[in-house]
């Protein structure tokens, strides 16, 4: 998680807020710390829910209520990573998983920057940050589908790039599987560590078809939990006909977002894990999704990198 200070917060997200004090003095700045969460509301019929206003919504860390300081509901751009599955097993559905792909670009925020990583065994980036649909068609397909699944290192890889190189404050993965990891050095707490520093959520397309074999079991019980604790959600198209409309579904949902921030009361950086709760009001039931939790440590010092 980082550590962001209120005035950069209040910078990135400035327009819409809740409060909107004067910038503070630099020794507020320094002391003072934001916690940002982006969350998705739906009805019992599964539907976004985008028009609530901040007293709609509860914040609690551990238990405690916490109070809200900044609030917005508009489409703001994200820095969104493509993580596309390249394994033996994908080459006859990739035609349909890019398709896929580019249907979620269009349903984005035209001005989100994306980049392209493909992984089998290991993953590589193939197409940098951009703006640029054509650019994506373009460099989006490659067609020697071979070797293993490092879905964990992929999603290693891509935290360490956004972290570096992401223009937008909000940070989105999207990855699209048909199997489970059975190649990655990289652990689950390893993946949770650097989506709370590079403050990133997961989503998932996974192609398990039916889902009844044990590695489609598997595979969806490791997509449910790295979405669920980096904040995202995961979807499992029963065919490969339905991945389209999936993927424009997630790309809506994700323009959607609220953005919710507050300054925790106990502002110590001690290293605990806190426990993030969010309680949404409105007409029938709502359910919101959003992080579980962070770490509350001090930024890293780049210089020690």
């Amino acid at each position: 998680m980082n550590a962001w200070s209120a005035a950069v917060a209040l910078a990135a997200f400035g327009g819409s807020s809740v409060l909107a004090p004067q910038p503070p003095a630099p020794s507020f700045r320094a002391e003072t710390r934001l916690v940002v969460l982006h969350a998705t509301v739906k009805n019992s019929g599964g539907h976004d829910v985008a028009d609530l206003d901040v007293r709609a919504f509860s914040v609690y860390e551990n238990g405690r209520r916490q109070p809200i300081t900044l609030f917005r509901r508009d489409d703001i751009p994200v820095s969104l990573g493509l993580l596309i599955d390249n394994s033996g097993s994908m080459r006859p559905l990739r035609g349909r998983v890019e398709a896929a792909a580019l249907a979620f670009v269009r349903a984005s925020n035209p001005l989100d920057e994306v980049f392209v990583l493909n992984f089998a065994d290991k993953p590589r980036i193939d197409v940098p940050f951009t703006s640029s649909v054509r650019t994506l068609e373009e460099g989006i397909a490659r067609v020697d589908s071979i070797g293993g699944t490092a879905l964990r290192d992929a999603i290693g890889l891509a935290e360490q790039y956004i972290g570096e190189r992401a223009a937008r404050d909000r940070r989105v993965l999207l990855v699209v599987t048909d199997g489970r990891d059975n190649a990655s050095t990289a652990t689950l707490a390893q993946i949770q560590r650097a989506s709370e520093k590079t403050d990133t959520a997961v989503y998932a397309i996974g192609l398990f078809g039916d889902g009844s074999s044990a590695d489609a079991k598997r595979g969806r019980h490791e997509l449910d939990q790295v979405t669920r604790l980096t904040g995202g959600t995961a979807r499992y198209p029963a065919t490969i006909d339905e991945i389209d409309a999936v993927a424009v579904e997630l790309g809506k949902q994700i323009r959607n977002q609220y953005t919710i921030a507050y300054v925790p009361t106990n502002q110590a950086l001690d290293g605990t894990y806190r426990r993030i709760h969010v309680e949404v009001r409105g007409a029938g039931s709502l359910a919101v999704r959003t992080r579980p939790g962070y770490v509350a440590a001090a930024p890293e010092d780049p210089a020690r990198r």
